[in-house]
Formats: C-alpha cells, structure tokens, sequence
C-alpha cells in the first residue's frame, strides 16, 4: 500500500462534516481511513487555541502538530496529523522563517543548538521584505507546520491568496521565504516535501479557460505568469513556466510537481472551485493544491492524483504516495525504517510500539488542556476488565439463583411440576425490580388531606376548561349559542360510562334539524372552503419566482460588490456555470437570465 501523504484545504476543520461521507461518523479518526491517507496537511483549519477539543487533538492512534493565527479570528489555521502505526517525527517547526518559540521556551527554533534544529533558515540579508512586513509578521497568521523525518522534511503549508492589492507585499514575502527554505534545505543535503494550498496556478492549463479570461481583462499569458509570485513558484518547480530570465541564485529548479508527474497532458485536473458562483459541476476551477518533491526522491512515489469527488470544502483533496521500499545510495530500504525515529523499525518490522515518550513538544497532546488524557468516547466505549474475585462472585450468586430453579424443575413424586415459582424465587431472579419498587414513594394519607388541590387559572372550578381551537376553519364557521351546546338533541343514544357517568354519541341526521347550517351565516353568505383556501394561499403561499430560459425557477441572490446596487436582490438561472465559465445559451449550463426583483411583476394567476 506504501504511505499517503494527502493536503486538504478543509475551510474550517470542522466543515466536512456537514457532507458525505464524513457526516455519517462525525470523526476525524473516520475521516482519515476514508481519506487512507497516514499523514495529512490541512489548510485554513479557522481556529484559535481555544477553539481546540478533544476530538480534534486526541484523535485514537493520531498525532497533530497546530499552527494558529495569533491574532486574527477564523482565519488561516495548518494542521498536520501523523498516523503513529505508521510514522513518527523526530522534530517539529512552527512557521516559515523559524523566528516562532517552541512551547514553553524563550528561544526561537533558529537559534535552538543545530542537532534540534531542522535548519535551512534564511540567513541575514537572504529574504528581502517590502513595506511594513517583517519576518514576525510572516509567522503570525498560523501558515507554516515543518515536520522532519529521518526520511524528509515535511513543510505543510497555506500561502496567501491574492486578494487585493494590499497583500501584495505579504504575499509575495510568504512565498519568497518559502522558496529561500527549500533552496537552503535542499543545500544542507535533505530532502523535502512541500505540501498545501500555495494559491499560484504554475501554468495555463491548471485554470480553466485562462485566455478567454484574460482576453477581457486586457493581459497576456505573458503578463499573466510573470506577476512576481507565480514567477518566483515556477522558478522552483522543474519544467516550470519561467517568463523571461531566471534571477539570480533561482537558476537551478528543485521540486517536481507531481501531480503533473504522473499526469503531464491531463486536462481539468482542478483542485479549488468558487462556491458562490456554484462552478464545481461544471468544473471551472483551478490547481493551486500541490505535492512538491525534491529530485532525489521524485522515484520514491507510485501515485499522486486529485479526489474531485469528496466534498466537503471549496477544494478538493490531493496526494501522493510513497512505495513500501526506496532506493538510498543504490540500497532497497524499508520505508518505515526511515519514517520513525532510530529503534523503531528494523527491516520493516516494529521493534517497539509507539508510546508518548516519542511526543515532540509541538505536538497538541502535550498542551495543559490534553496532556496525559484520554478521549471522552474511548471513556465510554472500552470496557474496563473485571477482576477475577468479582467474576468469582457473580458466578456463585447465580449458582446460587439457579439451585432452587434446579429442585423447583425437578419431577415431584405425582409427575407434575408446579408453573409458578415461589415469591422468594421470583424476588431473587429480579432484585433490581424488587428493589426499585421499595425505592418508590407513596404520597401520604396526611400531606394530600392538608394541601388542597390548585384551582385553575382564571377559572371557578366549576366549568369544565374550553376546548381549543383544532384547525383554521375555526376562523370562519358561525360561532354556535351557549344554549345550542347545552340542548342535547332529541331522540339520541347513550352509553354507559365505564365510571359511572353518561355518554353521548354524535347523531349527523339529528343535528342537521336542530343546529344551523354552519356554511351560511346570518347575512345568507355561503362559506365557500375552497375560495377560502386560495384566500389563504395567496398571503400565505410560496412565492411566484420568474422562470428562466430553461423553464425552471430561478434562484435569488443579493448584491454584495460596492456601489450603487448594493444590497439588491435579483433573479438568475438555477443551474451553475459550465466549463466555459460563463453563461450559455442552449446548454445544459446556466443560462443568461438576469432580472432585478424590484422589476419583477409576477401575472395574475387568475
């Protein structure tokens, strides 16, 4: 099977699970066998420190490793879980440029003694930083979680997007620092493996209908992949898409992409789709989700691919798996033996197992909150064992219980046995009912002869309490005469009570001579409960909604983009968009529907 690196950018950890198939469980611990992935990297997890549970951290046989921002609620968020049955790292990083303290330390991870340090931190003058940004500012918003491995060096990571212009120096700075990290490992002779939600699409066919996009905004593909980000990422990336000359010190790629390792040509291969505009099933959408390699391990894996069919998020998974046995210096080793700290595994066979003793202290298990406890489900569900003199006793009181049964069963000397047991059997074969009934309290002869009984609000205690209103006819039918109720009709059958009192049985024949026809009232109008209905329809009923070219209904939506439409509601096509991303005429896709709701005049339906 090999081992599964997967990246998820989840859009709040907890947003999965209000789909399929992660809704059915409702744990993470589920969610990854689905997933059969033994390490996976979630992005814009949305949580702050105190946002963590039990659930999250104590996941069974799992071990997590957080990044949060530190000041911005519902934001950002990585999160990287290790399968323990499968590997274990031998150190933990926080951030990208490694100016971040590990828990309950003063000192940064750059500045800890080299054999606790992973390493490859941008040296003074290295990453050059516009505006007000700072190598504090990069690690702050809770993007960066670094695991090494004897193996590799894991960054798990969530780049910024591009969302307006003033991110751009940050943005930029954020993925400056990462290629400088990379490069600087790679130098130091490790491997690595960079994993996440980057937000750069490396080239034309990894977004969809790129050129017709850009014809309208003006650009060129040219001008398109030379912004500073996306010409910093594929000067990285072997066989990348480099506009123009290489800067200096970028002249040599180092990671492979390997989604397109293994799927050069593969079209539609997207990783993210914009909810909003509801994209995702006509798959217009683009690949920023990534599994990067460096060149001395590319062969190491059998797989990478996308899983576009799991919900659960505006992205879709990704990942890539490792073989069982890789080639170091010419020589097959064991995976295992070189995913777990020294003395774990040996020729692929565990020497020992697991145990918190191999906790590194930025794992989340070792937070005051979590440390040295138990999930709250394992509480309930793993039974506890029961000693030896307790099972002893249980099987000699129902030794004892089964005795008297035996002489009770046995054929006396007339060949019949008696079908009831005596009393002190039964007590003895049911003593929780026995003593439940000895438990139970009888309200006394005194107290309820003291306290007399509450008479009802509003009321004398003689007229018995009005009955209330069934249904909606109610507001229509002619109310009856207090004397009308009080007559009983003539010639009408009664029954016995079973108390003692009389009961009377509607007669339909009767009452049609006695009563008044309730359909007309006193004016001579006739009720009519059909006109009535429709009445009630027309305030009450569903909306009349404008059809589109489709002769569907249209859906409603609301302005939010700034100026003079803002907050107006308007009609457009139910159905999403196709793969051209815009709307179409005579397809299957959205159609070019658009009215405002305030010029929406619905017809007479009469």
């Amino acid at each position: 099977m090999g081992l599964r690196i997967t990246s998820w950018n989840v859009n709040g950890i907890r947003n999965p699970f209000g789909y399929q198939p992660w809704r059915e469980k409702k744990t993470f611990d589920a969610m990854f066998e689905i997933l059969e992935a033994d390490i996976v990297v979630m992005q814009e997890t949305k949580i702050q420190r105190k946002d963590l549970q039990d659930d999250m951290v104590l996941v069974p046989g799992w071990d997590v490793f957080f990044s949060l921002p530190r000041h911005k609620k519902g934001y950002a968020g990585v999160a990287i879980y290790t399968r323990n049955s499968a590997c274990a790292p031998i150190r933990a990083e926080e951030g990208i440029v490694g100016v971040l303290c590990p828990p309950n330390s003063t000192t940064s991870f750059r500045d800890l003694p080299e054999d606790q340090q992973i390493g490859g931190y941008p040296r003074p003058g290295q990453l050059q930083l516009g505006g007000n940004i700072d190598e504090a500012t990069l690690d702050s918003e809770g993007r960066c979680v670094i695991l090494e491995f004897p193996a590799f060096v894991l960054i798990g990571t969530y780049s910024p997007a591009n969302r307006d212009e003033s991110r751009d120096d940050f943005r930029l700075g954020y993925m400056e620092a990462l290629e400088i990290r990379v490069r600087n490992l790679v130098a130091m002779g490790k491997r690595v493996i960079v994993t996440g939600d980057l937000n750069v699409v490396r080239d034309v066919m990894d977004t969809a209908n790129l050129y017709e996009r850009l014809r309208k905004e003006g650009m060129t593909a040219a001008d398109f992949f030379s912004a500073p980000s996306r010409h910093v990422f594929n000067q990285l990336l072997f066989e990348g898409n480099v506009v123009g000359p290489r800067d200096e010190e970028r002249e040599n790629p180092v990671l492979w992409d390997l989604g397109r390792l293994f799927h050069p040509t593969r079209e539609g291969m997207f990783t993210c789709w914009d909810t909003k505009k509801n994209t995702r099933p006509g798959n217009f959408g683009s690949r920023i989700d990534y599994v990067l390699c460096t060149d001395d391990m590319k062969n190491w894996f059998i797989d990478s691919n996308i899983q576009e069919g799991l919900m659960g998020s505006d992205h879709c998974p990704v990942f890539a798996t490792l073989d069982d046995t890789v080639q170091i210096d010419e020589k097959a080793v064991y995976l295992k033996d070189i995913m777990n700290p020294t003395g774990v595994f040996e020729d692929g066979k565990r020497l020992r197992e697991w145990s918190t003793k191999d906790l590194l202290p930025l794992s989340a298990k070792l937070i005051p909150e979590f440390d040295r406890r138990r999930n709250i489900k394992d509480m309930f569900f793993k039974k506890p064992a029961i000693k030896e003199n307790s099972a002893a006793l249980q099987q000699e009181e129902s030794t004892a219980q089964t005795k008297p049964l035996e002489k009770q069963a046995a054929p006396g000397a007339s060949g019949t046995v008696d079908p009831t047991p005596p009393s002190s059997i039964k007590s003895a074969l049911s003593p929780v009912k026995s003593s439940s009934r000895t438990l139970k309290r009888t309200p006394s002869s005194s107290t309820s002869s003291n306290n007399p009984p509450k008479k009802a609000k509003g009321g004398t205690g003689k007229d018995p309490p009005s009955k209330g209103q069934s249904s909606l006819m109610g507001f229509f039918k002619p109310k009856t005469t207090e004397n009308e109720i009080k007559k009983p009709p003539e010639n009408q059958p009664s029954t016995g009570g079973l108390d003692g009192t009389t009961e009377t049985e509607s007669n339909s024949s009767t009452n049609e001579n006695k009563a008044p026809n309730p359909d007309i009232d006193e004016d001579g109008n006739v009720f009519d409960p059909i006109q009535a209905k429709e009445s009630w329809s027309k305030l009450l009923g569903k909306r009349i909604v404008p059809r589109c070219e489709h002769g569907e209904d249209c859906i409603s939506l609301v302005t939010k983009k700034s100026g003079m439409n803002r907050g107006r509601s308007f009609f457009i096509c139910s159905r999403p968009l196709g793969p051209s991303g815009e709307k179409e005429t005579g397809t299957q896709w959205r159609c070019g529907t658009f009215i405002w709701s305030s010029e929406w005049k619905p017809a007479n339906p009469n």
